[in-house]
């Protein structure tokens, strides 16, 4: 059985590694360059030993460099600015003496340079060493600014997770309430038979409500469920005065969506719609497909609006708000949600969601 491909490694998921094969490939690049190029010039095989050593006097300036780099990199910046430069300055003068000894130690042996002569190519190793440091202070503030932006995306995420269980558990509680109140009546007039198919009605729904997590997304049929199984306890306080309509297309029942959305605009359907009105009203819930979207319907046979009054539960300021919040957490821009009077009368909560949130079961 083949084993699964494994994931490579960032090559900076260890900085000292990272660091170590940076180091070595770069100095051993300027030797090579710096080989060919006396060659080429006619400088003979034995230009490679003043090369070598120029290269490993490099290599061991920049350690060392390196070692104070990486403490000012937590300095204040003048601090920082005013030590780099200062160390690049001598290390360039140190660079720069062994440079010229070696050339003309094996490369020019009659040759005794003296004083200032000794400062020959610091110009040069000044070049190839102010870039090593641009090169290693780039890439540390761009680790540590990756970093940072990883961490701030952490933040946001789990401030977006937050927010998401503070919409999921702010779903009003009034039915509950109201349910209790109703299953005490039916106690107190000795209807136990009703009394406990409410209880058992509303234990089913609070299980299903405590199983799903917050942040969890359900399909639009588990949501139909649901929302079949609050109504059945509404409709017993409510009776004849409350009918449910239902009709969800097939092809969009796998869409997925945060968990009891749909709940608090039935709820409020109930609250605005059915409760004020002697005759009560229709509650429908429709979906269907609409082009590249899922489409979802939740419409009353209520007054409307009334003047003044917005279509929310004013207890706790959850409803048709907490819906809207809970898609803009979800799904972004890619979501639309309307509510309005129905072009008959009552009222109308749309939704739409991309058609991508349906999940595709096997064949």
């Amino acid at each position: 059985m083949a084993r699964p491909a494994r994931t490579p490694e960032p090559f900076f998921a260890d900085k000292n590694r990272a660091f170590w094969w940076l180091q070595s490939a770069g100095w051993a690049g300027y030797f090579t360059l710096r080989t060919l190029s006396g060659l080429a010039n006619n400088m003979g095989l034995l230009f490679i030993v003043p090369s070598a050593l120029a290269t490993a006097t490099g290599y061991s300036l920049t350690l060392l460099m390196a070692a104070s780099y990486r403490r000012l990199l937590l300095a204040k910046p003048f601090w920082t600015w005013t030590v780099s430069i200062t160390l690049l300055v001598s290390a360039s003068a140190a660079f720069s003496m062994i440079e010229v000894w070696a050339n003309a130690t094996f490369y020019r042996p009659g040759s005794h340079p003296e004083g200032a002569q000794f400062l020959g190519a610091i110009l040069l190793d000044f070049a190839v060493l102010a870039a090593w440091s641009a090169l290693y202070y780039a890439t540390n503030f761009y680790l540590k600014l990756e970093a940072q932006t990883d961490q701030l995306e952490k933040l946001e995420g789990q401030a977006s997770a937050a927010q998401l269980a503070m919409l999921r558990y702010q779903l009003n509680p009034h039915f509950l309430f109201n349910t209790l109140n109703s299953i005490s009546t039916l106690v107190l007039l000795k209807q136990t038979d009703r009394a406990n198919m409410m209880l058992s009605r509303l234990s089913s729904f609070l299980r299903y409500t405590l199983a799903n997590e917050p942040l969890s997304q359900v399909t639009l049929a588990q949501e139909v469920e649901t929302l079949k199984l609050y109504l059945e306890i509404e409709k017993m306080r409510f009776e004849e005065r409350l009918r449910a309509h239902f009709d969800v297309d097939p092809r969009v029942a796998g869409t997925r969506l945060p968990s009891l959305l749909l709940q608090p605009l039935v709820e409020n359907a109930i609250k605005y719609a059915v409760t004020p009105q002697e005759e009560g009203a229709d509650i429908s819930v429709v979906a269907r497909l609409a082009g590249d979207r899922v489409q979802i319907d939740v419409t009353d046979t209520g007054p409307g609006l009334n003047e003044g009054v917005a279509r929310s539960t004013s207890s706790t300021g959850v409803g048709l708000a907490n819906a809207r919040d809970r898609l803009a957490q979800a799904f972004g821009p890619r979501h639309r949600f309307e509510a309005q009077p129905g072009p008959g009368g009552g009222f109308v909560v749309t939704i739409e969601i991309p058609v991508e949130s349906v999940s595709k079961e096997p064949a």
